[in-house]
């Protein structure tokens, strides 16, 4: 049996196993796998840890994309609010003031109408006069004539004015 090889492979094999178990080699091999396994789950843990917390984030910056979304609905409904209050408020100043600029350019005309009848009239009134006082300076001489033409110059003026 000495002289057979697989036998001694066997006494090799189980004095190799038993320096391993003596140096405390599975203990070891024990330890780092626990210690690997260890940092795995830590690392597990913060790979976690930090998921959670990016997606807090996530939906803070969501929630927070949502106020902004509706601040800016407010802000665009309040600037439409108040772009429909100038409008308003420039059609209706624009409205006085076409309204008063008719009143006005009525008033001139009127003025016009009235100023251009009292000239029509002081024409009248002055080829009035002439013609009547051409015609009765022909027609009638001396102190008669100039008492009449004084009293139809003042009828004609009283009349037209």
């Amino acid at each position: 049996m000495l002289s057979q090889p697989d036998f001694w492979v066997g006494v090799s094999f189980v004095l190799f196993i038993v320096l391993l178990v003596y140096l405390k080699v599975p203990g070891m091999a024990a330890k780092a796998l626990d210690e690997r396994a260890d940092a795995i789950q830590h690392e597990l843990d913060e790979a976690k840890r930090l998921r959670e917390e990016a997606q807090a984030v996530l939906a803070d910056y969501e929630r927070k994309k949502i106020e902004a979304e509706a601040d800016a609905e407010k802000i665009i409904a309040q600037a439409k609010r108040e772009a429909e209050i100038y409008g308003e408020e420039a059609r209706r100043k624009m409205q006085e003031q076409i309204e008063r600029r008719s009143r006005l350019a009525e008033q001139k005309i009127q003025q016009a109408e009235v100023a251009a009848v009292k000239d029509v009239r002081a024409a009248a009134a002055d080829l009035a006069v002439e013609a009547a006082s051409k015609v009765l300076g022909a027609e009638v001489k001396g102190a008669t004539a100039s008492g009449l033409i004084d009293q139809s110059i003042s009828a004609v003026r009283k009349q037209l004015n």
